[in-house]
């Protein structure tokens, strides 16, 4: 396998991080009963669906490292799905499904950013075309992610015994 920058280990990890947003959003929609918190996780996760296409497009013109960023990719999903799991068992509500959201909407703008910053010096211009319109989504889904926790924690009766 190819060995890649580390510029491309990061757009691997972006577009891994997207896939398991898609994963993520529709586990979540599933722990919500609010209906406009379900057309939040239903836009995110079709955000996270053109941001997967938009950023392979770019992959598919680096010369023969498509294969090893997409495995790259996929490693990132894999671990981003189990640490889903792992946080999410099986008495999970809509509050802790946020909490987790907002853990991993926080992470993925800061890849989107760093990406950013790394694309400064490397001069990838259709890299950066992907950068500047997926930082903004990705910061917006972390202000919805966290909003979204906000709310449910205010229809949560705090003396209530925990589940």
């Amino acid at each position: 396998m190819a060995e890649l920058t580390n510029l491309e280990t990061k757009v691997a990890e972006v577009i891994g991080l997207a896939q398991a947003a898609q994963g993520a959003t529709e586990k979540i929609e599933k722990l919500v009963q609010d209906d406009e918190l379900k057309q939040t996780l239903q836009r995110m996760r079709e955000e996270a669906v053109e941001t997967e296409e938009r950023t392979t497009k770019v992959v598919e013109n680096i010369d023969g490292k498509k294969t090893a960023i997409l495995e790259k990719a996929r490693e990132t999903k894999q671990e981003a799905t189990e640490m889903m799991s792992t946080y999410l068992g099986g008495d999970a509500d809509g509050l802790d499904g946020f909490e987790f959201l907002t853990m991993a909407e926080a992470g993925e703008a800061g890849h989107w950013e760093i990406l950013g910053t790394m694309n400064e010096q490397a001069g990838n211009a259709e890299l950066q075309g992907v950068i500047q319109w997926a930082t903004p989504i990705q910061q917006r889904h972390f202000a919805e992610a966290r909003e979204g926790s906000l709310q449910l924690a205010a229809e949560e009766n705090p003396n209530e015994p925990a589940e």
